[in-house]
């Protein structure tokens, strides 16, 4: 067999096993919008039962065969990314046993309905024993993965190929000093005044339609639907988002969606080509964060983009107790003192990551029993932002991750910042009006050099080079930090 036939059938076998994941990813879509309460047992069963059948296809002797008879040197460069990504996942794959890849599924999948009922009803102690049990599945699984290596960095590489949790952690060392002063600066300062008013949900939804279409979501390829954590899935041609509305806070509806568009955008954003491939999804989570972030924050909290939304709201709610566009842009970019990473301002958003980082890693390693999480998560929060934790569901239970078995996604989030840090100073000098379009509610120009430069891209190349190549230079903390300084110190005047 040439090595042309066995990349083609090994292409077409991937494209089903492709395919099969994306409808695993419907099941997940569906247990957090539309799945009947009753029915969290069985979905745990079909969940599972689909990872199973995922797992074996990925260890399929037939992958290993076709992996052996192709010579990547042979095939073009598009081609050979396909390779690398395969043959990485094939590696990753058979060194899980079957049966704990079917348990993983089983378990988070029960575990996440136990978790938002604990969350719901202030209790830890219903959610522990499941999560006792996530966490040992996922210590199996990471040392499976790392061979006597460190079992956090194996499940980190799920999300960020190539990322090592000591340098990760050297990095937030670096980043703490200066976004604690910024912090201590900002909040001696007065607090700007909040928006107020009536902001019914059905309104809250029809404005984030509109401005998720803004931002350029084809809601012809994707749907925005109700979560208790918003979220984005899918790729391709069915990329769909979820969001929550807030009685008090219009912009927790707002900001939500146009972080998650960020996500989808970047999935609808992927060259055609590249669907139902390895190469057809984003190439890491931490840049993906970099999409979502960037669009919420450099973009969606600008000074020149507030000042379209606040015409925006004032046609839908009326009167917001503001001042004027300024005074707006000033709220919608308020610090404040808060429980919740997902509502946290730019500045502290990273604090609030740095926390889970270290918890989840002494958790991974066993230096931190499950039993003993929810008072370590008060006291590091208390040590970190001044203040004690008032309710298990503005602490230890307020992520849906770990319930999942999402340990060594958390980092991620920073990393996202990070990389966004550096794709906008390089977007600021490639669009140089890039204020004109926005005051305008024109998003364009910012998302088509995004979607040329990172998202059409897909998986084709590492995250470090793929960032590197859009911003000029190799990805690191600096331009974040610089943009978050230089922001703030305006906005609150020192």
């Amino acid at each position: 067999m040439t090595t042309m036939t066995a990349y083609q059938d090994l292409m077409a076998f991937q494209r089903e096993t492709e395919a099969l994941a994306e409808i695993a990813g419907r099941l997940g879509w569906d247990q957090e919008t539309m799945m009947p309460r009753c029915s969290a047992d069985q979905r745990a069963e079909e969940t599972a039962a689909i990872s199973h059948v995922l797992h074996q296809r990925r260890i399929d002797p037939r992958v290993e065969d076709w992996l052996g008879q192709i010579e990547d040197d042979a095939l073009e460069p598009e081609a050979q990314a396909q390779m690398r990504l395969i043959r990485r996942d094939f590696n990753r794959t058979r060194k899980i046993p079957p049966k704990l890849a079917t348990e993983i599924a089983r378990v988070t999948s029960r575990a996440q309905g136990q978790w938002a009922e604990a969350r719901a009803n202030e209790d830890v102690a219903a959610f522990l024993p499941v999560l006792e049990q996530v966490v040992q599945l996922r210590q199996e699984e990471g040392h499976a993965l790392a061979e006597g290596g460190d079992a956090y960095d194996a499940l980190l590489n799920d999300y960020e190929p190539e990322a090592k949790a000591a340098e990760i952690d050297a990095m937030f060392a670096a980043m703490r000093p200066r976004l604690v002063a910024l912090r201590t600066a900002a909040l001696d300062r007065p607090a700007p005044a909040p928006v107020k008013g009536d902001f019914p949900a059905d309104v809250q939804l029809a404005l984030a339609r509109d401005v998720a279409v803004a931002f350029g979501y084809d809601l012809d390829c994707g749907r925005i639907d109700l979560a208790v954590h918003p979220f984005s899935s899918g790729s391709g041609r069915d990329v769909r988002i979820t969001t929550r509305t807030n009685a008090d806070d219009p912009f927790n509806c707002i900001y939500s969606t146009i972080h998650e568009v960020g996500h989808a955008s970047y999935e609808q954003g992927i060259d055609p080509a590249y669907l139902l491939t390895p190469l057809g999804e984003g190439v890491s989570i931490g840049v993906h964060e970099s999409q979502s972030r960037i669009y919420e924050n450099q973009l969606g909290r600008s000074r020149a983009f507030t000042g379209w939304l606040f015409e925006r709201m004032t046609e839908r709610f009326g009167d917001l107790g503001l001042d004027g566009p300024d005074a707006f842009y000033a709220a919608a970019n308020r610090l404040h003192n808060g429980y919740i990473r997902t509502e946290a301002d730019e500045v502290q958003y990273n604090l609030h990551v740095m926390l889970r980082f270290d918890l989840e890693r002494a958790l991974i390693s066993g230096d931190l029993k499950v039993t003993d999480l929810e008072a370590a998560w008060n006291d590091r929060f208390a040590a970190d932002f001044g203040f004690a934790v008032d309710k298990p569901s503005n602490g230890c239970l307020q992520d849906v991750h770990w319930s999942v078995g999402l340990f060594g996604y958390f980092p991620t989030y920073s990393l996202g910042n990070v990389y966004a840090g550096c794709l906008y100073e390089a977007l600021r000098k490639a669009v140089p009006d890039l204020d004109d379009h926005l005051a305008r509610g024109h998003l364009t120009p910012a998302t088509a050099w995004l979607r040329e430069h990172v998202q059409r891209h897909g998986g084709r190349y590492t995250p470090r080079d793929l960032i590197a190549q859009a911003s000029g230079a190799q990805p690191g903390p600096e331009p974040l930090l610089s943009y978050l300084e230089e922001k703030f110190g305006a906005l609150y005047g020192f």
